[in-house]
């Protein structure tokens, strides 16, 4: 029982007697404010032992709350969660879905209906919506066990799924009735299922809306009984105390409890402006007619406070409020509903928190059998198979080494996990190319046998231990790369259904550019002087933040707190502005949509009661997230499952689907492709030593479309270094990353293995180490392998700890102890293997330097694999190679790519309405462009084309040959017309590309008749200028024709000097090629002229040099012609510019 002191007519109630069981964080999109741990904390600091956290419509925030409240317990911090959501209601679904159905016949009323589909939830506050279909009611659900939480569970991912969602998600009676188990309910705030009576009813007194009330919340009584409240909530708004007045009357009648709440929306008394900033930055733009543009002066304004209060808090609102607006209410009833929160709270709700077991699919394991004992079985038959034929010698150790496998997977209870990652390897193998591996996973001999992977570890001396040691933290992460990963995301649902596969999501968050432009906006601030800001401060911050942290190569974004510290512009801009500094400050980092993981997924057997799900787009996703930020799923029993995509992996399908066509057959299917990968390209099965390959790729410097191969500076390294094997393309590959290039890794790597230093071994050990990168320290294996084979005693288990706190400061004490324990034991095994206490420490001290930027072998081996396919079939089915190759390169890259191609000798054909089909192919020699690369040239007139094709002239493809003018319309035409693909069909009868374009498409004739009549009456138009063709092509396919401007000559020219594209500017050279698109004449703010010039270069990057001080009647730079830009100046933030007159830095070639 819980008690109060009256002191001389002052209710004094002990903190502690209130608990809020209606709060809302930032998981209430745009209305909420803080995250959940925020609430939690203040309400404890504040007195309060429990909080709930019931956002709109959905439990995102639930992570959050549980891994708080696992922390404070930690700390020892008496204070419990409160599970629960504040859904939206509609009374019966079916009869929603009548009315619906009555509104869409009537056509007068049909765009009333709303389409749209969002999974985050942002509360409109209209509280009486007229919309008929939109008109929904708030109540609050929270749990009261674990049974209770998986009913609600059920209810949001119902409420987001079919007809249940319209604008929001939502629950109907039925729904609610058949989830009662474990759930209490209160009628929530002006906007709930109590209120729906007094907004219908408020013109006919509050008998009226007593009586309309009662007559809807019976049945909420007799399902619920003690466990529905009538909620009381005490501010300033009349309506809420006539709400408050007939609910105490209601309860009275009904035998049903009243309970007070603060509907609290932000976490501290003084965050209540930052909340109101938040809600107008999410109508930015949209600003509904309920909602004040202005930010009201003081709390006071807005007449009441949402933060978590405490019971005396409470109970002087109510005072307040209540005296106020001059209304009586009977004190001890109040008091009695602000203490029978805490009576919920600590008697009604059990001390639980959510079912955190691990969650993975039954049906990867068959019915009674042990998911160890399955695993085992599996694996020792694939090996039984791949072993056939080998010695004794070979099986005892490959034995021996599942032997260990399987027992830390056994220890770890990981088998489950290892057999759903093989169900869905072998699944997707039905529709899509899987990657021979990627991450550390490739280190397992089981994830080999299982298929889960194409390498065995044991060839490539890839050790266990990088990727899974016995008494590991959380799960191993086994990524995977498919050809095409969105088929098989949609095959997954479609196999194991939408209940059983859920695609992870994240939350976008409030960013500082866009913080600091929309604030400002609001603020009236200038948007060219906010732009000046947002574009300075990461050029300033960037490089004092590398250096900071050692960086010297590689690209750094700098963290919030450190552009604040870095960017003199953007000190210089919070100094003048304050208020934008404050409210920026409080506002970074608080969620601004909801988005989707690239690849994660999870799957269990039945998810909706595991998770509440939501919805997004017909996506069924995660409410929590899992990345690198955030970790929140492995913690609540969900383990991600990596369905990731690449690119390359569809390069070969396509190619190998070419291959086929080429030996006879027709239309290969997917297994056929699948079949010959398997024969000829898989790791087990292809020759990875052929010199012919290394010789015409690597040593050659011919990349086109290589996998890890496509940056020019891994090129050169490449071609430098004259790979030779596997392991030397897996070296390079590690090296060609900022640590080691800033450390001058690639130069003595190079060097050395070209006989240009001699490299000496301090024991036989490291030779046979490290010999093969010519002692240099590249993998982070070798630091594992140098401490397991020098130490004393130190497994490989020790080493793979080792390996992670060399990399890590500011380590605890504990790990401090085992680090110099390792060290202590790495010496003394240097002294017993005969090596001297110096050069022990020598070697340890190169172990800590190389740490810092070591590469897994484990990872860069089977890339390294995919890189060497790519070679492969470049060297032996060059032609289905690069065809390929071109389909797949994304059109900013398409012009480069085609360059590359003509770089293998290659002539590209001009595009043709008789020739080109929907994908790049080589014929004698050319390669013919697909008609597919012409935009606004739809499918349907594409594949009309190709089926009534070849047309002899201009009539047959507009009158003769039955061409459906619907399908290859005027657009049609147009775009094929001036992206040159109907010159085929121009005859003398024209006297030009533009004569022919103006006859056949601007005035397209009906007739032969108005043909012959056009071809006459634009005869004068002739033909299009270099520069409208250039244009037109650009425009059409997204392509720049470089080759209309540079010739093959000024190449060979660019390659003798040593002239790099601008986008590759050398500043030691001090000379970059390019071609000026565009020339804009701008004014600075003092009158005087400049040029702005837009330019691309091969690499098709374009960029804009200012050019200042220059006179426009004597300076001239034309567009479409090839330059060479000499000693440009460039700053990080604006780019390149020059001064002067043009002629001292842009050289007209030819």
């Amino acid at each position: 029982m819980l008690y109060y002191i009256k002191h001389g007519g002052l209710m004094n109630l002990r903190k502690d007697q209130f608990v809020n069981l209606h709060g809302h964080s930032c998981f209430s999109l745009f209305d909420g404010f803080g995250f959940p741990q925020e609430h939690m904390d203040f309400a404890y600091e504040n007195g309060s032992r429990a909080l709930a956290l019931t956002d709109h419509g959905s439990m995102n925030g639930l992570s959050y709350q549980l891994l708080r409240a696992k922390e404070m317990k930690a700390e020892g911090k008496d204070f419990k969660p409160i599970f629960g959501v504040e859904a939206y209601y509609i009374d019966s679904l079916e009869e929603w879905q009548a009315l619906r159905n009555e509104i869409a016949e009537d056509k007068k009323r049909a765009k009333e209906i709303d389409k749209s589909d969002s999974a985050m939830v942002v509360e409109d506050e209209q509280r009486n919506d007229k919309r008929a279909l939109a008109r929904k009611r708030h109540i609050v659900l929270l749990a009261q066990n674990q049974k209770g939480l998986e009913n609600i569970y059920e209810m949001v991912s119902k409420s987001y799924s079919g007809d249940y969602f319209y604008r929001k998600p939502r629950i109907d009676w039925e729904l609610l009735k058949k989830h009662s188990e474990g759930v209490i309910v209160a009628t929530a705030c002006l906007g709930g299922i109590a209120a729906g009576s007094m907004w219908k009813k408020q013109e006919e007194g509050e008998d009226a809306i007593v009586d309309d009330m009662i007559a809807n919340l019976t049945k909420f009584r007799d399902v619920f009984g003690d466990r529905f409240y009538a909620e009381l909530q005490w501010n300033n708004i009349p309506e809420q105390h006539l709400l408050n007045r007939c609910l105490i009357k209601v309860a009275k009648q009904l035998g049903i409890r009243l309970i007070s709440t603060c509907d609290s929306h932000y976490p501290r008394p003084d965050a209540w402006k930052d909340r109101e900033v938040y809600k107008r930055l999410g109508w930015l733009g949209k600003m509904p007619e309920w909602m004040d543009d202005n930010i009201p002066e003081s709390v006071e304004e807005i007449g009441y406070e949402l933060y978590p209060k405490n019971a005396q808090e409470m109970y002087e609102a109510y005072l307040r409020y209540s005296n106020d607006l001059n209304l009586t209410y009977d004190d001890d009833l109040v008091i009695e509903s602000i203490t029978n929160t805490a009576h919920i709270a600590f008697e009604q709700i059990e001390d639980f928190l959510p079912d955190t077991s691990v969650q993975l699919p039954s049906f990867i394991v068959p019915n009674g059998v042990n998911a160890d004992d399955h695993l085992k079985e599996i694996a020792e038959e694939a090996l039984r198979v791949y072993l056939r034929g080998t010695d004794k010698t070979t099986k005892r150790h490959y034995r021996k080494r599942l032997e260990e496998e399987l027992d830390v997977i056994a220890s770890q209870k990981f088998s489950e996990y290892f057999l759903a990652t093989k169900a869905i390897t072998d699944f997707s193998w039905n529709y899509t190319f899987v990657g021979p591996a990627r991450g550390s996973a490739a280190g397992s001999l089981l994830a080999f046998l299982l298929k889960i992977t194409q390498i065995d570890p044991m060839k490539w001396g890839l050790p266990f231990e990088r990727f899974l040691t016995r008494g590991s933290d959380g799960f191993p992460d086994i990524d995977i790369d498919f050809g095409d990963n969105a088929l098989i995301k949609d095959k997954m649902v479609e196999e194991w259904g939408e209940d059983s596969v859920a695609f992870i999501s994240n939350y976008n968050t409030l960013q500082l550019s866009s913080l600091i432009k929309d604030i400002s906006k609001r603020e009236g601030i200038d948007f060219t002087e906010v732009n000046k800001v947002t574009k300075a401060m990461l050029a300033e911050a960037t490089p004092r933040a590398k250096k900071l942290h050692g960086i010297k190569a590689g690209v750094y974004t700098p963290t919030f707190a450190e552009v604040c510290e870095f960017s003199e512009s953007l000190q210089s801009f919070f100094r003048h502005y304050p208020e934008v500094k404050n409210q920026v400050f409080g506002l970074i980092g608080q969620p601004r949509s909801i988005g989707r993981h690239a690849a994660g997924a999870i799957i269990g057997d039945y998810l909706p009661s595991k998770m509440p799900l939501i919805t997004s787009k017909g996506i069924r996703q995660t409410p929590w997230s899992e990345g690198m930020n955030v970790r929140h799923l492995e913690p609540l029993g969900f383990i991600k499952f990596d369905i990731l995509g690449l690119e390359t992996l569809k390069t070969f399908e396509d190619t190998i689907m070419r291959i086929l066509k080429k030996e006879g057959v027709r239309n290969p299917t997917f297994e056929q492709c699948r079949d010959w990968y398997n024969e000829n390209l898989h790791p087990s099965v292809l020759d990875m030593s052929d010199p012919q390959v290394y010789e015409e790729v690597f040593h050659k410097g011919k990349y086109a479309g290589i996998f890890q191969f496509m940056n020019g500076g891994m090129q050169r390294l490449g071609t430098s270094a004259k790979v030779n094997s596997i392991e030397e393309i897996a070296t390079v590959s590690a090296i060609f990353r900022p640590g080691p290039l800033s450390a001058n890794v690639d130069k003595m790597y190079v060097k050395a293995k070209h006989g240009g230093e001699d490299v000496e071994y301090d024991h036989p050990l490291i030779e046979s180490i490290l010999g093969k990168t010519f002692g240099l320290i590249v993998f982070q294996e070798d630091i594992m392998n140098l401490v397991n084979q020098i130490g004393d005693k130190i497994t490989m288990s020790d080493a793979n700890v080792l390996r992670k706190l060399l990399t890590k400061k500011g380590l605890s004490e504990t790990k401090m102890r085992k680090k110099k324990d390792l060290y202590e034991r790495f010496l003394k095994g240097c002294e017993k293997k005969g090596m001297s206490y110096a050069d022990g420490k020598v070697l340890w001290g190169k172990m800590e330097y190389f740490s810092g930027y070591g590469f897994s072998k484990n990872h860069a081996i089977p890339y390294s694999i995919i890189s060497y396919q790519c070679a492969w079939l470049q060297t032996y089915y060059q032609d289905e190679w690069i065809s390929s190759f071109l389909d797949h390169e994304p059109d900013k890259r398409k012009e480069a790519a085609i360059n590359i191609a003509r770089s293998f000798g290659y002539e590209v054909a001009p595009l043709d309405i008789n020739t080109s089909g929907t994908a790049w192919e080589v014929r004698d020699g050319k390669l013919v462009p697909p008609l597919t690369t012409i935009k606004g040239l739809g499918e349907a007139a594409i594949v009309e084309v190709i089926h009534k094709r070849p047309f002899s002239n201009v009539e047959d493809l507009l009158f003769d040959k039955g061409v459906v003018a619907r399908k290859v319309n005027k657009k049609s035409l147009d775009a094929m017309c001036r992206a040159g693909a109907m010159e085929s069909l121009m005859d003398d009868r024209f006297f030009g590309d533009k004569h022919f374009w103006s006859a056949v498409v601007v005035d397209k004739p009906k007739n032969k008749k108005k043909l012959d009549e056009n071809i006459e009456k634009y005869k004068e138009e002739g033909t299009f200028t270099k520069s409208e063709r250039i244009s037109h092509l650009q425009a059409l396919t997204g392509i720049y024709p470089i080759n209309m401007v540079v010739p093959v000559k000024a190449y060979k020219f660019f390659e003798m000097q040593g002239i790099n594209p601008l986008s590759e500017y050398d500043q030691e050279l001090g000379k970059g090629w390019c071609i000026p698109t565009e020339v804009a004449t701008r004014k600075t703010k003092g009158g005087k002229p400049y040029y702005q010039v837009t330019v691309i270069d091969s690499n098709m990057k374009t960029q804009k040099i200012n050019c200042w001080g220059i006179n426009p009647k004597t300076d001239f730079i034309y567009t479409h012609r090839l330059y060479v830009l000499e000693w440009p100046t460039y700053n990080a933030t604006w780019g390149f510019s020059t001064k002067g007159g043009l002629s001292r830095n842009w050289k007209l070639l030819g």
